[in-house]
């Protein structure tokens, strides 16, 4: 299916902006060695304005989002839904599996088409630590209302067409990407085939 995502909220970046942070986070979390097009990504982080900011993928084409950040959320809503009654998520056992073997994003850069120039959004962390409350400010890229992805949807068993709606239902609500607890990185969606 191809599904047109609209925010509702602003989105967040989620890549660190400290190039030797983000390269070092990548190779960790990589099976083997980090593809080129992933940090040619990092490359392109305006070091002096992102330093201890979270900021966006980007290539010549502008900011993007990857692949696997769709099956990321993917699987925290169908986590979070497996809680509620009578949702199909209730009933999909080892979902974080299925959705990986199963589900796939397409484009591998979801480009974001931006309805605006980008801004910088801080907001409070805190933390409850053994030492009492902690907090500190968070810095993060952030894509204005009304900016917009697409995304090819690949279910190899039908099936889990109906899993999919419910997901992008939840992120309605919840949201994509950085701070989504307060609500940033809501949308709407539209299937367009």
């Amino acid at each position: 299916m191809k599904v047109e995502i609209e925010f509702t909220e602003p989105l967040l970046g989620t890549l660190s902006g400290n190039k030797e942070l983000a390269e070092e986070h990548i190779a960790s979390k990589h099976p083997k060695e980090p593809q080129e097009d992933e940090i040619e990504s990092i490359a392109n982080i305006d070091t002096e304005l992102a330093n201890g900011s979270t900021v966006f993928n980007s290539d010549e084409n502008g900011a993007f989002l990857w692949d696997y950040q769709i099956k990321g959320f993917f699987k925290d809503a169908c986590s979070m839904l497996r809680r509620v009654p009578d949702t199909r998520s209730k009933k999909l056992t080892a979902h974080r599996k299925v959705i990986d073997g199963l589900i796939f994003p397409t484009p591998r850069k979801i480009h974001i088409d931006l309805a605006g120039k980008t801004i910088f959004t801080e907001r409070p962390l805190r933390a409850q630590t053994a030492q009492g409350e902690r907090i500190c400010l968070a810095r993060s890229e952030t894509a204005p209302i009304g900016s917009k992805i697409m995304v090819d949807i690949v279910c190899l068993d039908k099936k889990l067409d109906k899993l999919v709606i419910e997901w992008l239902n939840y992120g309605a609500v919840r949201g994509l990407g950085q701070w989504r607890n307060s609500g940033m990185g809501r949308f709407k969606y539209s299937i367009i085939e």
